[in-house]
């Protein structure tokens, strides 16, 4: 939120002023061009930077060679693991999601997205910091562009364990650079259930959640001969306890609020005999969790996740907390919205990969940021904590002014994002729930540019 703030430092001094360009004239004019790109964050690059200059100056810092991805995302990760100092837990969302360039034939050979043949991009792999308790974003630790290699013909089972470029390692690759810190708990989806990042993770230092996609053999009962599978074991435990949870529209369905039961147990996970990846050959002890509807409305299919721990559960509490964690999973998935619908970072114009990589580096702490708005409208003091603690009199007072007709008004920081919403389409109707990011950064956008036809009145009537 830096950006909007009275005072220093500027969105782009706090998460670039750090980068290590080769050059401090180079830092600083990634520095200015964070700030311009955080103020008009959509359309296309000559709708982001309106300034021929400044369009201009994009282009030629992405053909420095001292301008890479790993040199724009270092200092923004820097700080994000300086901002989590002062949380007991911070939750790292992995998740990956496709960038399409297609379009962009003189990229060369980008890998398959979308099924063999059909497109060409990245699969852009992204960890996520953020906040058990309200989701709020502290920073993008990780990311990493990969480009999906077709396997050779007849490959056998030790070559694709070898071979780097296999998807499975995204999910090694994106924690190997995270600290052994018991206060980070890496949350992924099924495609991390693997064996070897279950042992890798058992390993690290850290606490995971992962949702399980392979109801493996686990280690049965002393005594017993039975060949034991992990889903139906689950299955067969009594509830611990139930809770409700607002579920989101999707797939056609209606939103509404679901009744889960929540059980677990501690088990031990069987090696496969067949192994896909590196790994040893001792069962992992893990806690195992499953959430389940057990009476979902007629004509829907009931809710059901199997989730993997190394969280001791000792009670409904303790494995509740754990669903917590998963349930937070959702916003690395409208930080891709962000990425990809709010700043457009598949529409990017480069023509070498090496200047693409940079700038998808750039906008995709841009698009983090879009999500820090909704955060800020959500705090527990948003609605007595003045708005001028954040932004600066310009913002309060245009907005003030268009909302209600009366500049200089003072506003709480809830009525800010209110009025902000109402800028992006919002009715701010009871029924309508709270402004999402997208309204709000649509109304953001409109300010911006209500803020500037100001500014730039003001300085011709001075002149």
């Amino acid at each position: 939120m830096s950006t909007i703030t009275a005072g220093p430092p500027t969105f782009g001094e706090a998460n670039f002023a750090e980068a290590q360009l080769g050059d401090i004239r180079r830092t600083r004019r990634l520095v200015s061009l964070a700030d311009a790109l955080r103020r008009h964050p959509g359309g296309s690059l000559p709708n982001k930077l309106p300034s021929p200059r400044n369009l201009k100056a994009l282009y030629r810092l992405c053909s420095r060679r001292e301008v890479t991805h790993h040199t724009v995302l270092a200092p923004h990760r820097a700080r994000t693991q300086r901002l989590w100092v002062d949380h007991d837990t911070v939750l790292i969302l992995h998740d990956s999601t496709e960038l399409d360039y297609s379009k962009r034939k003189s990229l060369g050979d980008l890998g398959d997205i979308g099924g063999p043949g059909r497109h060409r991009g990245y699969i852009c792999h992204n960890s996520l910091a953020v906040l058990p308790e309200d989701g709020s974003v502290l920073g993008l630790f990780n990311q990493i562009l990969h480009k999906r290699v077709k396997p050779p013909k007849k490959e056998t089972k030790t070559q694709l364990r070898d071979r780097k470029s296999r998807m499975s390692r995204l999910w090694l690759e994106g924690v190997a650079e995270l600290p052994s810190d018991r206060r980070l708990v890496d949350v992924c989806d099924r495609g991390a259930d693997t064996f070897e990042f279950l042992e890798h993770e058992l390993g690290s230092g850290r606490r995971f959640v992962v949702r399980s996609s392979h109801s493996r053999r686990i280690v049965p009962r002393s005594g017993s001969t039975a060949k034991l599978f992990l889903h139906a074991h689950l299955r067969a435990q009594r509830a611990w306890g139930k809770y409700d949870l607002k579920v989101r529209a999707h797939d056609g369905m209606p939103a509404r609020k679901a009744r889960l039961s929540v059980s677990a147990i501690e088990v031990r996970l069987i090696p496969p005999r067949a192994k896909k990846g590196h790994h040893g050959n001792e069962p992992l002890a893990v806690w195992a969790v499953r959430v389940w509807e057990p009476n979902p409305p007629k004509g829907q299919k009931p809710l059901e996740w199997f989730l993997l721990t190394n969280e001791p559960l000792a009670s409904f509490a303790d494995a509740q907390r754990v669903v917590r964690w998963y349930e937070r999973r959702w916003v690395i998935e409208e930080f891709h919205k962000g990425m990809k619908t709010g700043c457009q970072i598949e529409g990017l114009q480069f023509t070498a990969e090496e200047r693409l990589q940079p700038a998808i580096a750039l906008l995709s702490i841009v698009a983090m940021t879009l999500l820090q708005l909704r955060d800020a409208s959500r705090q527990p003091d948003a609605d007595t904590k003045p708005a001028s603690h954040l932004f600066s009199r310009a913002y309060i007072d245009v907005l003030s002014g268009w909302r209600y007709n009366q500049v200089g008004q003072e506003m709480s920081v809830a009525s800010f994002f209110l009025a902000l919403g109402r800028l992006g389409g919002h009715q701010n109707r009871k029924r309508d729930g709270r402004p999402g990011w997208l309204t709000l950064w649509r109304g953001w956008t409109k300010l911006q540019i209500m803020v500037e036809g100001v500014g730039a009145l003001t300085r011709k009537k001075c002149g």
